[in-house]
């Protein structure tokens, strides 16, 4: 006890604390947006109310320097504020326009799922799509159309689009664009990079996470296959996982959309063959009917914007 008495004595010895203290309340007093406020409540602001709240004052003043200093607040993000509530004068915390800003990109992310897909498809936009050929126009129309539709017609089923056309085209990016859309309206979109995906299908069957794979592209509110043809195609990739993913999406007529280098009638020849060349017409027709009944072809063409 006697070392703890001795500390402190030692700490506080030589110091005048009313000096102290009333330095500082003068900092706190003359501290701009301190006297902005004040101005502000001139009828309400009395001696004993600043007196009993200065401790709240002194907390805004060093928050708000650090704030326009941008040195770490107590609440990053947040700026400070004086509030006059009866008696009391209290700092309350408000988000700053980057921070909401910020919190609505974050809330766009925690929508928009993407596997495999390249960061420019991820930050695509609608209005940055090219429409300087014709069937890029009607894409766009389209995607716009859908976008309504389903805003519009919420619970009631509307197909997404199959998008066609050669390399470069801007295919996956008219998806990327799309889904980012859908995000920004509150609605859950999961864009797969399909030929990595079913890679990575095949070398989860060591470790038994093929069905979670599966159930996920199965149930997220609206799925985006991009670049389906373009997978290397067993039987079991075919049937046991696309078909499956597809049977149950028409069933519970959810949304899906495609892209591919393939139009309709071609990608059914190329599911015809598994990779031991044995043709199953029938099975291909199968998955083929799924993808018509979930989506409109739309054919995109135009120049490799690749390069």
């Amino acid at each position: 006890m006697d070392n703890i008495e001795r500390t402190l004595g030692q700490l506080f010895e030589g110091r005048d604390f009313e000096k102290e203290y009333q330095g500082l309340k003068q900092q706190v007093l003359h501290y701009q947006p301190i006297q902005d406020f004040f101005k502000e409540h001139k009828e309400d602001i009395t001696e004993q109310l600043v007196n009993q709240n200065l401790s709240n004052l002194y907390e805004f003043m060093t928050q708000h320097k650090k704030f326009t200093e941008q040195e770490e607040t107590l609440m990053p993000g947040y700026a400070p504020k004086l509030v006059l509530n009866g008696e009391f004068i209290t700092v309350t915390y408000y988000p700053t326009k980057e921070k909401i800003e910020e919190d609505k990109r974050r809330a766009v992310e925690r929508r928009f799922h993407s596997l495999y897909m390249p960061k420019q498809v991820l930050e695509a936009n609608l209005d940055n799509f090219y429409v300087d050929e014709n069937s890029r126009y009607l894409a766009r129309v389209e995607a716009y159309k859908f976008l309504d539709d389903y805003i519009v017609k919420k619970g009631n089923y509307v197909k997404g689009l199959f998008i066609h056309g050669s390399f470069g085209t801007g295919k996956s990016y008219l998806l990327g664009a799309l889904a980012k859309e859908l995000a920004l309206k509150g609605i859950s979109t999961t864009l797969v990079y399909l030929p990595e995906f079913m890679r990575e299908v095949k070398q989860s069957i060591s470790d038994n996470t093929v069905g979670e794979k599966i159930q996920f592209a199965k149930e997220t509110e609206v799925l985006m296959l991009d670049d389906i043809g373009a997978e290397s195609m067993t039987a079991w990739t075919r049937d046991e996982v696309l078909g499956a993913i597809l049977q149950f999406r028409m069933q519970e007529e959810l949304p899906t959309f495609f892209s591919s280098n393939y139009n309709m009638d071609q990608l059914e020849n190329h599911l015809m063959f598994a990779q031991n060349g044995i043709e199953e017409k029938l099975k291909a027709r199968r998955i083929m009917e799924r993808v018509r009944y979930l989506s409109k072809e739309v054919n995109l063409e135009g120049k490799n914007r690749r390069f």
